[in-house]
């Protein structure tokens, strides 16, 4: 009869540590936000091809000269690459 009061305050135990983790960990959940909050939304940019080297880049970032636009101030220099 001692060995059974011994086990249901020890299995008492066990159930009351295992409850209280489970409880912290499911407001822990409950508490941090599921998704990140949605930043300013990107704005789209036009993309342009280098006359030189063919890659393409934002309009923003490329050099416009005579209607052609190029990656850097090389290509510039180099001009437009012959079909």
């Amino acid at each position: 009869m001692k060995l059974l009061v011994v086990l249901l305050a020890l299995l008492l135990l066990v159930w009351l540590l295992f409850g209280s983790s489970r409880r912290r960990t499911r407001d822990a959940r409950r508490d941090s936000p599921s998704k990140p909050a949605p930043g300013p939304a990107a704005k789209i940019e036009d993309m342009v091809v280098c006359a030189h080297c063919g890659v393409h880049l934002p309009a923003s970032l490329a050099l416009h000269v005579q209607g052609r636009s190029y990656c850097n101030a090389a290509h510039l220099d180099a001009g437009p690459r012959a079909p």
